[in-house]
């Protein structure tokens, strides 16, 4: 049975995961209550489509009007579940272009404390820790410190995979 308003208490959000499971289909929700509080929650409960009383003025009689929203709260409520559709994002995991372009400016990476010529082998004096993090991550520092520069490296420079040679036989000069 409907109750109009219908309270918060028994909105049941929750059934309509079981519905989706039973069916194994989409799911809406018919929104009883007052306000438009519910509608946004429903979308993040997994409804793909919401039904809502609408009236010009919830003065007039009968029974749908209490439960309706007026003109100005059905925009507030379709721009409330716009805004919850684009928090729920696509589901995928890792940082998106913006973290990307964050992670390269607020991590660090090893940078060359001074100016490296090509052929020299690095010891941990000669590099340090700094940002941006284009560069070898901080979790490198080992093993670039031991590597062969391939290339002359200023000072302050990020050390980058490319600019160094690994390994026992790459000792060239000092």
């Amino acid at each position: 049975m409907t109750r109009y308003p219908t309270p918060f208490h028994a909105a049941n959000l929750r059934a309509m995961a079981r519905l989706r499971e039973r069916f194994g289909l989409p799911v809406g929700y018919s929104d009883h209550t007052a306000g438009i509080s519910v509608a946004p929650l429903a979308v993040a409960a997994g409804a793909t489509v919401i039904e809502k009383h609408f009236t010009l003025d919830r003065r007039l009689p009968g029974p749908d009007h209490a439960a309706s929203i007026e003109p100005a709260e059905l925009g507030q409520m379709v721009r409330a579940i716009r805004r919850v559709e684009r928090a729920l994002g696509d589901g995928h995991l890792g940082p998106d272009e913006a973290e990307r372009n964050v992670r390269r400016t607020a991590r660090k990476s090893v940078v060359a404390a001074v100016r490296i010529e090509r052929g020299t082998r690095l010891t941990p004096a000669m590099l340090t820790i700094k940002r941006p993090g284009t560069g070898l991550a901080p979790a490198e520092f080992g093993r670039a410190a031991g590597a062969v520069a391939k290339v002359d490296i200023e000072a302050d420079a990020p050390i980058t995979e490319e600019m160094l040679e690994f390994g026992l036989s790459s000792w060239h000069r000092h």
